[in-house]
């Protein structure tokens, strides 16, 4: 399927690790020119950059503070000083911080997930809006849920579940406001993943996680990635409001 991404312009925020970088390397593959956006891992998104120009494809790392709306005005004049405005914007960026009891959470840490996970959505997706309006373009969206959005943890990350479920309810109510208005915006809850954070623990104990999940195994970044890549693209056209559960069948409706 030619999801047609050749020469769009994607941001992918939280781009240089993890979820964030195979999303960066999916739209690459389809044609797309990409933004990799960091907050403090310069190197790391930098690397994303070569391995896309390694591979004939165009991106630029672009870093900046997503909580902070100075910083994502700054990120998205960037992205169109080097590739022009942005077509699809990838809310991936999040934190995970080490699990707490509701006892334990103190308001600064509350505070500091929702920046991110949240408020950081919002900034990025007001700006995006703002200048596809102004331009009258249409455009994507597509946000970065998770399943403890829907069965929350039994690992203390109150705070990480809220803010995941808040995503959920954003795209909901963003995805109303601009359904005639030619941008789509939709949402993908992924399940267990191995990544770099989780990588340690899942081989310490891969039954430990494999066993939840009905297919049997952790989902790879790439799987997750490539669901992302498709609601980028053409192939979404009648999709908005949407939450694509991409979990091994943790998920099922």
């Amino acid at each position: 399927m030619d999801l047609n991404l050749k020469d769009k312009v994607a941001l992918v925020t939280g781009g240089s690790r993890g979820l964030g970088r195979a999303i960066c390397l999916g739209l690459a593959a389809e044609g797309a020119r990409v933004g990799v956006n960091y907050s403090s891992s310069r190197e790391a998104a930098s690397d994303v950059v070569r391995e896309i120009v390694r591979r004939g494809g165009q991106a630029v790392a672009l870093g900046g503070d997503i909580g902070k709306g100075r910083d994502v005005a700054k990120l998205f004049a960037r992205l169109e000083s080097a590739f022009g405005p942005a077509d699809a914007l990838v809310n991936n960026a999040g934190i995970a911080p080490q699990g707490m009891s509701i006892a334990e959470i103190e308001e600064e840490d509350w505070d500091r997930i929702f920046a991110i996970n949240v408020r950081g959505t919002f900034l990025c997706s007001r700006e995006f809006v703002r200048r596809a309006l102004a331009a009258r373009r249409t455009g994507k969206i597509v946000n970065i849920s998770s399943q403890a959005a829907f069965r929350g943890s039994r690992s203390g990350k109150l705070a990480y579940d809220s803010s995941k479920g808040a995503i959920v309810s954003f795209t909901v109510g963003l995805a109303l406001e601009l359904a005639a208005q030619g941008i789509q915006v939709n949402c993908v809850a992924p399940g267990l993943m191995r990544t770099e954070m989780l990588a340690k623990q899942i081989d310490a104990n891969p039954e430990t996680f494999s066993g939840r999940v009905p297919m049997k195994r952790v989902g790879l970044p790439e799987e997750i990635a490539r669901a992302v890549v498709f609601l980028c693209g053409s192939g979404s056209d009648y999709m908005t409001g949407a939450t694509v559960d991409v979990s091994g069948g943790l998920a099922m409706h």
